[in-house]
């Protein structure tokens, strides 16, 4: 990822257009969250019912193919952050993904009731034999794979975790560090894995505590649509990864 800052996915907000506002400053998009199976969909159209936004096209998969489409030519690495309760419908993005050159971000990280009930986002952390089949089957396209994940999860050891993964052929793992940002430093040690760090990147000091922990990179979540937190974000950046230095 050059630069190493990422936007990372907002439900309902980030898409192609979103994406093409940030690649002044950023390095990777991450479109979605997308529902892309029947009960991930139903529980997003239950969020809709209480006002929040999402993405519910007719057919996702093409919908997906429609918003990499819309981002050719433009300067900044797209991906799609995908939310499932089953695996069969993730290798269907990860084609379209792996012909578009785009990333897989496969969603362990939304906490919402609706979409826990039906064993999407964080329900996944917690069972970790079902996110390696997510992470296996999407892997079997060629796609570059990734998961997105949170911290002070309850029962979750997201080392022992970022091993697993891993293991299962993901090539990243994007960490919501929520206020345990050493987090970042105790999954860097434990993998290979290309470490982006998430929560509260506003400024230089925020980009330099993740630094300092080893991340590889870093993303902007709610302030993505922010030309000026953008700016100083990407001054940071440059500054910590010694990007400043380059001819």
């Amino acid at each position: 990822m050059d630069p190493p800052l990422a936007l990372a996915s907002l439900s309902g907000e980030s898409d192609a257009d979103w994406a093409t506002a940030g690649a002044t400053y950023a390095g990777a998009a991450f479109l979605g969250g997308i529902a892309v199976d029947e009960d991930s969909r139903a529980a997003a159209r239950k969020l809709v019912a209480r006002d929040r936004t999402e993405f519910l096209p007719d057919d996702p998969v093409a919908f997906v193919d429609r918003e990499l489409a819309a981002l050719d030519g433009v300067p900044i690495q797209s991906a799609v952050n995908v939310r499932s309760a089953t695996v069969e419908p993730i290798a269907d993005v990860a084609g379209v993904c792996r012909d578009r050159g785009a990333l897989l971000e496969i969603n362990a990280h939304c906490r919402q009731d609706e979409l826990c009930a039906v064993g999407c986002g964080e329900t996944l952390l917690r069972d970790a034999d079902r996110l390696r089949t997510y992470v296996e089957s999407a892997t079997e396209t060629g796609v570059t794979v990734g998961v997105k994940v949170r911290a002070e999860v309850p029962g979750v050891d997201l080392p022992s975790l970022a091993r697993a993964l891993e293991r299962a052929g993901a090539s990243f793992v994007h960490v919501d560090a929520m206020d345990t940002e050493s987090v970042i430093r105790d999954v860097v040690d434990a993998t290979d894995l290309y470490v982006i760090a998430n929560n509260g990147v506003r400024d230089d000091g925020t980009v330099r505590e993740y630094v300092e922990y080893g991340a590889d990179a870093v993303s902007v979540g709610r302030p993505s649509d922010s030309p000026a937190v953008l700016e100083r974000v990407r001054a940071a950046v440059d500054r910590r990864f010694g990007l400043e230095t380059r001819p």
